[in-house]
């Protein structure tokens, strides 16, 4: 993700940036109350509503997660699932709107096949271009990564980014 970032403001970018680990983010209730008109268009008052304006301006939303379990991990689902407020009520607010998203991910195994198909499921389904992924196995210690090509790659997509 910092290199994605380094690469994102390289090209005059403005980046925001959610570490959900340490955000208070609850479960969706499914009780479809929720109204994308509202400042806070869930019914739940959490970390989300930090979130919700930031996606709602996104041009390019990127999901960086380590691999948990052949998926993204429990907190960047959690979200995932929170932002279907921005699809009730009113105006559709997720869909569409020429946004763009990628996938940046690390892990210590190399299969990621499963979470490729639900975030191509998961772009499809909002509309938005997929740009990519980055995807770097063999991690397993803090710092495992440093000096791989998939840094570069993290970068490059980053500054391709227009």
């Amino acid at each position: 993700m910092e290199a994605f970032t380094k690469g994102a403001e390289a090209s005059g970018n403005e980046v925001k940036a959610f570490f959900l680990d340490g955000m208070e983010i609850h479960g969706c209730k499914g009780c479809f109350g929720g109204n994308s008109s509202r400042a806070c268009p869930c019914v739940q008052k959490d970390g989300m509503m930090e979130v919700y304006p930031a996606v709602k301006e996104a041009d390019v939303v990127v999901l960086a997660t380590p691999l948990y379990y052949w998926n993204m991990s429990g907190q960047l689902r959690t979200a995932i699932d929170r932002l279907f407020a921005l699809e009730e009520g009113g105006e559709n607010l997720l869909r569409g709107h020429g946004r763009c998203c990628a996938l940046l991910m690390a892990a210590e195994g190399s299969d990621f096949a499963d979470v490729l198909t639900y975030y191509e499921h998961l772009a499809g389904h909002l509309q938005w271009k997929n740009l990519g992924h980055v995807l770097a196995g063999g991690n397993f210690a803090v710092g495992d990564i440093a000096g791989k090509k998939e840094l570069e790659d993290a970068y490059s997509l980053g500054a391709g980014i227009c």
